[in-house]
């Protein structure tokens, strides 16, 4: 029986003593969370560590928001996925949008980053997910193909059970715009006949498949009813306490 997996992914916002002030609030108001659900926060790299000692012995699990694709060495500016395991962090964001489409992170890259962290022991959320011109031209499934494919290159079938995949149409982050239940449980779906092709039916079934793009909780019960949404990975809805808390109670 898959698990949902309710992420908040803070980007870059709260500086380290905000970071840890709205950790301790989302504590002591997550302290019962349903069996089924997992949540994770995600907090910038210089937050991560202030964070962890907060949520240690909690319901909450830690996140990254990318991770460097080599063991270590001259690479000013990265980090690399020993310095996030002394640190507690459990999961990984690879892939996101903005990692693709400001930085200009290809699929090759992004599979380097993934087998890193699998290799680590990491749980990489990989991200994938269209244009607004792509689905307009009827290509949102060639896209998310190609992405999931190219990505998963060299992952095998037993480090599958260690990766979580986020859907996140690239029109709907951070524009307040949202793809409908029903868009979202098709491209879903799509991506879970997918694993199937690639590995086999009980991989797919096992594989939690997260959708992302302006998720908040007005629309969130309408999204986890849908047979193939597995949680969420959630922006700016994650930055208020009362917010967050209202998706990890989300109403089945």
């Amino acid at each position: 029986m898959r698990k949902y997996l309710i992420a908040g992914n803070w980007k870059m916002n709260l500086v380290p003593s905000k970071a840890k002030e709205f950790a301790e609030e989302l504590v002591d108001n997550l302290k019962k969370i349903n069996d089924d659900i997992i949540v994770m926060v995600a907090p910038p790299f210089t937050a991560l560590e202030g964070v962890s000692n907060i949520i240690k012995g909690s319901k909450i699990k830690l996140g990254a928001q990318n991770i460097n694709d080599n063991e270590d060495g001259a690479y000013t500016g990265e980090i690399s996925a020993d310095m996030l395991l002394d640190i507690g962090v459990e999961y990984v964001i690879i892939g996101h949008s903005e990692r693709r489409h400001i930085y200009n992170e290809n699929n090759e890259f992004i599979n380097k980053k993934v087998l890193k962290a699998l290799s680590k022991g990491l749980k990489p959320i990989l991200c994938v997910g269209e244009l607004l011109s792509e689905r307009e031209t009827g290509d949102t499934e060639k896209v998310v193909r190609e992405q999931v494919v190219k990505c998963l290159n060299g992952v095998s079938r037993e480090q599958m059970v260690n990766l979580v995949i986020a859907y996140e149409p690239v029109w709907a982050i951070g524009t307040g715009k949202v793809a409908t239940p029903e868009q979202a449980e098709e491209v879903h779906a799509f991506i879970r006949k997918l694993i199937e092709e690639l590995y086999d039916k009980d991989t797919a079934s096992d594989l939690i498949i997260q959708y992302g793009g302006s998720v908040k909780p007005d629309n969130i019960d309408g999204l986890m009813v849908k047979e193939n949404l597995d949680g969420a990975l959630v922006g700016g809805a994650s930055l208020k306490v009362d917010s967050f808390c209202r998706l990890v109670n989300f109403n089945k």
